[in-house]
């Protein structure tokens, strides 16, 4: 317990969004439902089966803004959000928005994903170590980034004030440049206002309660346990509570940890979360359900709970997501692996 030792961090670490960032989940099977488990390896899909977001990706990383542009247009805001976030991750989109830009500057659709991309760009320069760890040009070069994306991002807010996108994305930015928790706060009620059930900025704000961001155990808690109860059953912010715990864990010495997880009131906890959210006949899959399914697997299989974990195993049918499997050493797949085999070998 662990299995595998933990990737060091801590103050700063990155719960990287879709496939490696806050709280951007990456579409569903489809329109689809939980799949029943199947034969195969696991893999680490960023577009989640999502037909839109494959071609959003190919065409992101082919720089065919002309064909991208239509796709985002048609989009609703929900959909926006989601296709932003997984283009955030694709390399190099930075270069090619910049030359557009040059051209179009009042393409709102364009500098949101410019703005959008320079924070998850800001992240990657910074790494997801110990702030003591990070070197001053690395801390230059993130500050400059956020910088830009604020710019960006703040000027999208004014143009398209019911967009969801640009607030969920300036969290995000706020909680990396230090801009206080009157900022995040404020930033984190206009996601919310604009996109109440979006799984995403709660996410967020749970990082910037948590203990390593300058919060405390007690607040992240109480704040991921009155959010799963405000909301209607079957809803997906029941994942909050799990995420929790596995900060909580996450922060503690080895040792103390795996008694943490194992602890009856912290698996009376998960079980209540999981059978109140994602395994609740109410749940509905929505974009992002697998991240959620995730974050409960791991959650139940560290905590010695392989019954509960093996239906969230099941139901992925070998559908990783980087988080919250990062927190473990090594390759998030291969740690999917191990721990969905572990469970497997449970009998009823």
């Amino acid at each position: 317990m662990p299995l595998f030792r933990r990737r060091s961090g801590g103050e700063g670490e990155q719960d990287r969004a879709g496939r490696r960032g806050f709280g951007f989940g990456l579409g569903r099977r489809g329109a689809g439902s939980a799949a029943p488990a199947g034969g195969g390896e696991p893999r680490l899909d960023q577009s989640y089966g999502d037909e839109s977001a494959r071609l959003a990706l190919r065409q992101a990383l082919a720089g065919d803004w002309a064909e991208l542009r239509p796709l985002l247009a048609a989009a609703d805001n929900d959909q926006l959000s989601f296709l932003i976030g997984v283009m955030s991750e694709v390399p190099r989109v930075e270069q090619w928005t910049s030359r557009a830009l040059a051209d179009t500057p009042d393409d709102t659709l364009l500098l949101l994903l410019s703005g959008a991309r320079h924070v998850q760009w800001g992240w990657e320069a910074r790494t997801g170590g110990w702030a003591k760890d990070v070197t001053e040009e690395r801390w230059k070069l993130f500050h400059k980034r956020l910088d830009i994306a604020e710019e960006q991002l703040l000027e999208v807010a004014e143009r398209e004030p019911s967009w969801h996108a640009p607030w969920s994305f300036l969290q995000r930015s706020a909680l990396g440049a230090s801009l206080g928790p009157e900022v995040a706060a404020c930033r984190f009620e206009a996601a919310v206002r604009r996109a109440p059930g979006i799984v995403g900025p709660y996410r967020t704000r749970l990082q910037q309660l948590s203990a390593k961001w300058g919060g405390s155990h007690e607040e992240m808690h109480e704040f991921a346990r009155a959010t799963m109860l405000a909301a209607p059953e079957g809803s997906q912010l029941g994942e909050l509570v799990a995420l929790a715990h596995l900060e909580h864990w996450l922060a503690l010495p080895e040792g103390e940890d795996g008694a943490y997880l194992t602890s009856p009131a912290v698996v009376a906890g998960l079980q209540e979360a999981a059978f109140r959210s994602v395994l609740h006949p109410d749940f509905i899959p929505v974009r992002g359900w697998q991240r959620s399914f995730n974050a409960f697997a791991m959650a139940f299989s560290l905590a010695d709970q392989p019954k509960t974990a093996r239906l969230l195993f099941d139901a992925l049918d070998n559908c990783v997501t980087d988080a919250p499997w990062h927190y473990l050493a090594g390759d998030p797949v291969r740690s999917f692996r191990v721990h969905r085999d572990r469970c497997a070998s449970y009998r009823r």
